[in-house]
C-alpha cells in the first residue's frame, strides 16, 4: 500500500514562488521508484508533464513552459519529491499532482502511482 500527497500549494501574486512536495506513506512508502514526475492541470484543459527526475536526481527534464523556473528534486530517505517554481506566471494555475513508476523509461508517461494533487493559484 503506497499513498503519495501533495502539500504546499496556496495563491500567490504573479513574481513569486511556492515550493510543492509528494510524500510517500504507507505499508511500502520506501518503494523503489525509480522515476518520479510532476503533472498539472489547468481548468478546461489536459493533463500536462511539467518534471520529471531519476532515482538518483542525476538526471532531470523540464516542460519547455517552466524551464528555467521550475527546479525538481527528491529526497528519498524521506520518500518525499519537491518541486521548487519560481517567477510563476498567471499561465500555471493549475492542479498539481506528483506520480511515481517503479519502471525506467520515458519520462512522459507509463505512472501507475498518482497523487490526489494540490492547488496553486497565481494572480496577476
Amino acid at each position: 500500500q503506497v499513498l503519495l500527497v501533495e502539500s504546499g500549494g496556496g495563491s500567490v501574486q504573479a513574481g513569486g514562488s511556492l515550493r510543492l512536495s509528494c510524500a510517500a506513506s504507507g505499508r511500502s512508502a520506501s518503494t523503489n521508484f525509480y522515476t518520479k514526475a510532476w503533472f498539472r492541470q489547468a481548468p478546461g484543459k489536459e493533463r500536462e508533464f511539467v518534471a520529471a527526475i531519476s532515482w538518483s536526481g542525476a538526471y532531470t527534464d523540464q516542460a519547455d513552459s517552466v524551464k528555467g523556473r521550475f527546479t525538481i528534486s527528491r529526497d528519498n530517505a524521506r520518500n518525499t519529491l519537491y518541486l521548487q517554481m519560481n517567477s510563476l506566471k498567471p499561465g500555471d494555475t493549475a492542479i498539481y499532482y506528483c506520480a511515481a513508476k517503479i519502471e525506467t523509461g520515458t519520462y512522459y508517461s507509463g505512472y501507475n502511482y498518482w497523487g490526489q494533487g494540490t492547488q496553486v493559484t497565481v494572480s496577476s
